[in-house]
């Protein structure tokens, strides 16, 4: 086969594959307004907003004041009509636009905002998903969101399509606050982790993994962690998280390196990147060998020592290129060193979409990147003399976007 052939399979069979993307801020239609979706949501995702304050020098408060229809049309013409948008997060706009089969060339906000006003929400999910090529996603659960919370409560009907995860930040990044709404649901616990809160945590935990059927518990973390000291945040994890996670047979997928609002004048676009300490992630599988821990590390630097103790240890799985992380020079740094050390034994990707509509660029674009990787892979086994076939193309792929992560979280 030469490499023309090994392309087209590699592209057909890419095209063609339904995609299990494991993390995800997504909802079904009828999650209470949760969901995001539409061209004012995309123009407002944080990753614009951080670039438009590159140029802009409006008040930080002035803007997230403004309606959000009059934010949209400020980022629009500052960052696609005055300048060209050359960004990843620009061009991701541009691709969904395209993919949705609107006219990129007139360049017309209000021809966007037309589209949008003959659809529906449930339609729209349909669509998204038939044009990412996205078989099923897994959400982010939050429980100590009061809104969340009541749909979980009230009940929900539901959509196959979109699996839970069981978020619990505030528990290991805020304890008290977070025993304050433990309080509040009926878990006799104390600000201080003291008396019976143990057991308390663990049962609240169990009980939330069993009522929204949770694949894994997650948290996303500083780059400061560790679980030498005997913090607070330390005794949750040792004493409450890890246990259910092991009993209820879940990874635990940590989320490493992000400070938070290093700038919180720009709210959710003030958050920044830390080198984290590998040696976090060894411990914790060592001393913790019948538990599974997912994790993606935010910094590039982290990204070699990551993917050599994957290779050490049979409890972690490596997801994902996170965040700052997903800009296609990176993306394809990190997947060909991750393919060089690890083989098939990781997850190349995951959308970390906000809003419904970047399921298409992110998985248009990742979905290229990583094609390109495995075709300079396969064209070096080929130079050896073995030949793989597109079965075996077709096997690896389903291993890469959907075996991998359905055999870790066993289901």
């Amino acid at each position: 086969m030469n490499r023309v052939e090994l392309k087209a399979i590699i592209d057909e069979q890419l095209a063609n594959l339904e995609i299990v993307d494991v993390h995800t801020h997504l909802f079904p239609a009828d999650f209470d307004g949760l969901l995001l979706w539409g061209i004012d949501e995309i123009l407002t995702y944080h990753y614009l907003i951080a670039e438009f304050f590159r140029y802009s020098s409006l008040d930080y408060r002035e803007f997230f004041r403004l309606p959000k229809a009059r934010q949209a049309e400020l980022v629009w013409q500052t960052l696609f009509l005055d300048r060209s948008p050359v960004s990843e997060a620009q061009r991701g706009v541009l691709t969904i636009l395209n993919r949705l089969g609107l006219d990129v060339k007139s360049r017309s906000l209000e021809a966007y905002r037309e589209y949008y006003r003959g659809l529906t929400l449930q339609g729209q999910i349909d669509q998204v998903f038939k044009l990412a090529g996205v078989k099923e996603i897994v959400m982010t659960n939050d429980p100590f969101d009061p809104q969340e919370r009541a749909v979980w409560k009230r009940g929900t009907a539901g959509d196959p399509r979109f699996k839970s995860s069981l978020r619990i930040d505030p528990l290991m990044m805020n304890f008290p606050a977070a025993a304050e709404v433990l309080q509040g649901e009926g878990y006799n616990v104390t600000g201080d982790f003291g008396g019976n809160s143990a057991a308390e945590v663990r049962r609240f935990l169990t009980d939330w993994v069993e009522k929204i059927d949770a694949l894994y518990m997650a948290a996303s973390l500083p780059p400061t962690f560790t679980v030498d000291d005997n913090s607070l945040r330390s005794r949750v994890l040792k004493e409450c998280i890890l246990p259910v996670c092991r009993e209820q047979g879940i990874p635990f997928a940590m989320m490493i390196g992000v400070k938070k609002l290093v700038n919180p004048g720009l709210e959710l676009a003030g958050d920044s990147v830390g080198k984290a300490e590998i040696g976090v992630v060894e411990q914790l599988c060592s001393e913790y060998p019948e538990n599974k821990f997912l994790v993606t590390m935010l910094s590039r630097e982290n990204q070699h020592e990551l993917a050599i103790t994957a290779r050490k240890y049979r409890n972690l799985l490596v997801f994902g290129c996170w965040w700052f992380l997903n800009n296609p020079s990176l993306v394809e740094e990190i997947t060909a060193l991750r393919v060089e050390t690890l083989g098939l034994s990781f997850i190349p990707q995951h959308s970390d979409a906000r809003v419904l509509e970047h399921l298409i660029y992110k998985w248009d674009h990742s979905r290229e990147i990583i094609g390109r990787v495995l075709l300079e892979k396969y064209a070096d086994l080929g130079a050896t003399g073995w030949q793989v076939s597109a079965a075996e193309i077709e096997r690896d792929l389903k291993q890469l976007f959907q075996g991998n992560f359905r055999a870790f979280v066993g289901r």
